[in-house]
């Protein structure tokens, strides 16, 4: 065996070795930027109609007008199956049997009416969404936050609950001169 055989393995060796960190090194970046890259919602609530047009008369047609919408981002249908929907006193709807098709959105009403693959009813016979502030809620069956939009106070200081006398609760809140008309876009943070 000659001297040149060993000094040729051990170059081979150190020549795969170094094609294997080259190839290990290439693919780190790629990888290292998936984790980085933040995940987009697959189900959001993409849009809060919290004050019902016109008079506020509890009737159902007005209860019906106060709504939420949940959109599913993705191409595929997601389960919302067990899912809720809660305002910030703890009003809760609870989504049953229900698919939301893939780049959908199903508008949850408040009052009483037939569901459908476009809109659902809670079947209440009072107002859920406070006009002046107040805090949607989504979570999955697992009851993990899957996204919440808050308008007025509960907008600038997150999902803070407050029952202090400052804030107009029950059949009252829907009345008075500062009424909040809440046609309110989720994402880009404009009333229209």
């Amino acid at each position: 065996m000659s001297a040149s055989a060993p000094v040729s393995a051990r170059r081979l060796a150190a020549a795969v070795l170094a094609a294997g960190a080259l190839v290990s090194v290439a693919t780190l970046p790629a990888s290292a930027a998936d984790h980085v890259r933040p995940e987009r919602p697959k189900v959001e609530i993409s849009h809060v109609q919290y004050d019902s047009p016109g008079r506020d008369d509890r009737s159902n047609r007005s209860l019906n007008r106060e709504w939420v919408e949940i959109t599913n981002t993705t191409r595929h249908t997601v389960n919302l199956d067990g899912w809720t929907l809660e305002d910030r006193d703890g009003r809760t709807y609870t989504f049953d049997h229900y698919r939301l098709e893939g780049r959908a959105t199903v508008r949850v009403h408040t009052g009483v009416g037939r569901d459908t693959d476009s809109d659902l009813y809670q079947d209440r016979r009072q107002y859920v969404w406070d006009n002046r502030s107040d805090t949607a809620t989504l979570r999955n069956d697992r009851g993990r936050l899957v996204d919440s939009e808050s308008w007025g106070y509960d907008r600038h200081h997150g999902d803070f609950r407050h029952h202090g006398d400052d804030r107009q609760r029950g059949d009252d809140r829907r009345h008075g001169d500062d009424r909040r008309h809440g046609d309110y876009r989720h994402h880009d943070g404009y009333r229209r």
